[in-house]
């Protein structure tokens, strides 16, 4: 193999992204130097997050440059080294890109072990998203034995970790999903307490009969609509997770009126990136990975195949067409 396959980010979306925003090129394999390792990447994530890079405004990191390869996590393994930390065959988690081979100089890049957890669980439960879930719950929403959490988006990779974490401490858990087949898997599988399909358009009624004592602690990944109707719901005192926002990634626009809310129930309501919180991943990583492999933490993931169908890949998700944790298989 002298070559492989990359994308690049060829334009900046108006609105929806689309599939000619990127561009799939044939790069030769470079060679490496001293200090440098070269990585065959096994699995591509694909996240909600990459929509804000591909913009240029204003956000908590540095936009996608236009024609370099797109930012991802990453999964694969090392085919030649010339690293004193990593030797050929390390199965290693990074932030290579959407790129079926990658040189690094080994920042911010882990060797794991796969004998008791999946190498693409690496890129879910027990990597980015399961410690974005994991900070969320034990960080900022802090949640006691009977309280009543809710998570939004919670067949995802993040929300359906959050959902089993929640119900490990003893707390009522209610997620929001959209579709019979994805709340029936919230409950029948992952063990949450209930599920309100956001589409069968009674939202208001069916969160309200799912959480009678109303709700203590919010973890959000969608804002909009499905945010201000679990606003209505919350008790004094109530915490919120922020970690993202889905519905408003295209541009539409997500009013609140519950805000109010906020100063009426002295609500906590704190976004966070877990990215800034490095000094936690040990711990977290750690915790996750051992529910994994004990089964008591379940996952489950929508995998697309090879590296091309990468963009359609994406822009189901950001539309809610994935099932779980979505990733891309590149070999």
């Amino acid at each position: 193999m002298t070559t492989f396959q990359r994308i690049v980010l060829a334009s900046r979306p108006t609105a929806e992204v689309q599939p000619d925003n990127f561009r799939l090129e044939t790069v030769e394999i470079p060679t490496i130097k001293d200090g440098e390792l070269l990585v065959r990447n096994h699995y591509l994530s694909l996240d909600p997050y990459m929509r804000g890079r591909m913009s240029e405004s204003k956000s908590y990191a540095a936009s996608q440059a236009l024609g370099e390869t797109m930012i991802g996590g990453t999964v694969g393994e090392v085919i030649e080294s010339k690293h004193p930390k990593f030797t050929v065959g390390d199965t290693v988690v990074g932030a290579l890109g959407w790129t079926e081979v990658a040189v690094s100089d080994g920042t911010m890049l882990r060797k794991v072990d796969t004998s008791d957890v999946p190498e693409s669980a690496y890129l879910g439960s027990v990597g980015m998203p399961g410690m974005t879930a994991w900070y969320g719950l034990n960080h900022i929403m802090a949640p006691k034995a009977g309280e009543t959490v809710v998570v939004s988006a919670a067949s995802g990779a993040v929300g359906s970790v959050v959902g089993q974490l929640a119900k490990l401490k003893g707390c009522r858990v209610v997620g929001i999903a959209g579709g019979p087949e994805k709340c029936a898997y919230v409950v029948d599988e992952l063990g949450f307490d209930a599920c309100v399909d956001y589409k069968a358009g009674k939202l208001e009624a069916d969160l309200e009969a799912a959480t009678p004592s109303g709700i203590d602690a919010i973890f959000e990944n969608v804002g909009g609509k499905v945010f201000d109707t679990a606003l209505a719901r919350t008790n004094a005192f109530g915490r919120i997770a922020l970690c993202g926002w889905i519905a408003g990634y295209d541009g539409q626009p997500t009013p609140i009126d519950n805000f109010r809310l906020i100063l009426i129930n002295r609500l906590t309501v704190r976004g966070f990136i877990v990215g800034e919180q490095p000094e936690l991943w040990p711990e977290g990583l750690a915790e996750l990975g051992k529910l994994v492999a004990s089964g008591q933490l379940k996952f489950r993931e929508s995998v697309a195949d090879g590296l091309a169908s990468a963009p359609q890949a994406f822009i189901g998700l950001l539309k809610g067409r994935n099932f779980g944790k979505q990733l891309v298989k590149l070999s």
